[in-house]
């Protein structure tokens, strides 16, 4: 195996998909004040708020990198929806279902501000997005995970019934390295100087 230059990381994408809607009930509703809404339509810097506050401690950095007009088409899209979950009034973490592929849903972002990671809230927010994603007439479900996330998010995925379809290997640019991201960020992966 190569040594990995300077600057750079590697990791392995997986991409999963769903066929057919889950047949498990719906789980419940965790205890407390909590609430999925739907930000119709978020604005930018919501959404950037959200994306950003999530994202770090994975390294997600594609969309940090993007100028408000371009993500804007992205996010204010009428196919893309961003739901939001509240925990006693304060964002807990958000689900984008993108539609745009029709009859083919992407759920293209998932993830818990950090603050509300370990609460449980995790598996029924996938549970809802899950089940929001295949209303109106979607065929597959799909989304993708990489060794830069949640140890558990993988596992969870394929709890919920997603099968993986292939692993992609990718050497990419260190988003912190580059300045896109803190140096701090994500301390489960080295920084390669």
């Amino acid at each position: 195996m190569t040594a990995v230059p300077p600057g750079r990381l590697s990791v392995i994408v997986t991409y999963l998909e769903m066929t057919a809607p889950p047949a498990h009930a719906p789980l419940p509703q965790p205890d407390g004040d909590v609430r999925l809404v739907r930000a119709n339509p978020p604005t930018v810097s919501f959404y950037r708020y959200l994306y950003d506050t999530v994202g770090e401690p994975w390294l997600w950095h594609e969309r940090r990198r993007m100028s408000d007009a371009d993500l804007g088409r992205i996010v204010l899209d009428p196919r893309v929806e961003v739901h939001v979950l509240y925990v006693d009034g304060t964002p807990a973490g958000y689900a984008e279902i993108d539609r745009r592929g029709r009859p083919t849903t992407d759920l293209g972002y998932f993830g818990l501000i950090p603050d509300f990671i370990g609460r449980r809230l995790g598996p029924w927010l996938l549970d809802r997005a899950i089940r929001m994603g295949w209303e109106g007439g979607t065929t597959r479900l799909t989304v993708n995970t990489c060794t830069f996330d949640h140890p558990k998010a993988l596992p969870l995925y394929r709890s919920m019934g997603f099968r993986p379809v292939r692993h992609v290997s990718r050497v990419v640019d260190d988003p912190r390295v580059q300045g896109w991201l803190p140096r701090g960020a994500a301390p489960h992966v080295p920084i390669v100087e």
